[in-house]
């Protein structure tokens, strides 16, 4: 089991670079940052984690720029997304963007994706709700592609480009891992279709964990490695979490300043 955090990088909390120094530190195996490019001021839809949108979320640092900070300073550590809204990105500069940070880091870049749930804000970006888990779907084919093939060319109903050369490649073959976050009826199909592994949100369709993994990895007909995000610091939580067979569990940390965080990863730090 590999232990890591899921967090918000704000410009009111630790910095990228000292958080990816005390993580590597204290053997935490991954760092996964949110992202959210703006938050619509007049917003509509509801936050699925409760009434009142917290702070951190108007506040987040590019996540390919924190995590390249926390790249630099690091020789182990994973730096990944959790979870990047695709939806809202040019899938032709996110290939880029992603092996880029493959290369800073030397390998060790994940890229966790969503379909989002802020309506506002994806529209904002020119992107219809409606479908946007089609467009998930094509933006990360199209990734694949270009990280995989000297000319690439991408043709479907919202991605399309003829052959084109899209440097640099990533480090790791064939590519960094996608990750594919929810828990709905039709999540495994995307996972099995075009995902490289399942990350849930902790306690959000996750009840039935031990059967949900195995289904997932039974219908794949291998073993697809299973990332549980948001775990809160519990020690039933970790335990219940080892049993189903999950390989990656990200705590959840506040976004604190400097001397607040480290007090609590070493709390978290004592669960492992």
């Amino acid at each position: 089991m590999k232990f890591g955090v899921s967090t918000f990088v704000t410009d009111d909390g630790i910095g990228p670079a000292a958080l990816g120094r005390a993580l590597e530190e204290r053997g935490f195996d991954a760092l996964f940052l949110a992202e959210h490019t703006h938050i619509p001021v007049k917003r509509e839809t509801p936050w699925p984690g409760g009434a009142e949108l917290p702070r951190r979320y108007y506040r987040t640092y590019d996540p390919f720029v924190a995590l390249t900070a926390a790249a630099v300073v690091t020789e182990r550590l994973t730096v990944a997304t959790g979870i990047a809204l695709i939806i809202q990105r040019d899938p032709i500069v996110l290939a880029k963007e992603v092996a880029s940070l493959d290369h800073v880091s030397n390998g060790r870049a994940v890229l966790g994706v969503g379909a989002g749930w802020n309506r506002e804000e994806m529209r904002n970006h020119g992107t219809d709700p409606r479908t946007r888990t089609r467009l998930l779907r094509e933006r990360v084919l199209a990734l694949k592609e270009l990280w995989t093939k000297d000319e690439a060319e991408f043709h479907g109903e919202f991605v399309d480009f003829d052959p084109v050369f899209s440097y640099p490649k990533p480090v790791q073959d064939p590519h960094p891992p996608v990750l594919l976050g929810g828990s709905g009826p039709t999540t495994f199909d995307r996972v099995v279709e075009f995902g490289d592994g399942w990350m849930p949100i902790y306690g959000r369709g996750t009840e039935d964990l031990p059967n949900q993994i195995a289904e997932l990895r039974e219908r794949a007909g291998r073993r697809l490695p299973v990332t549980l995000f948001a775990v809160p610091p519990k020690p039933e939580a970790v335990a219940e979490i080892q049993a189903a067979g999950a390989d990656r569990i990200l705590f959840d940390l506040p976004t604190l300043p400097e001397d607040e965080t480290l007090a609590a990863l070493d709390k978290l730090a004592e669960l492992f």
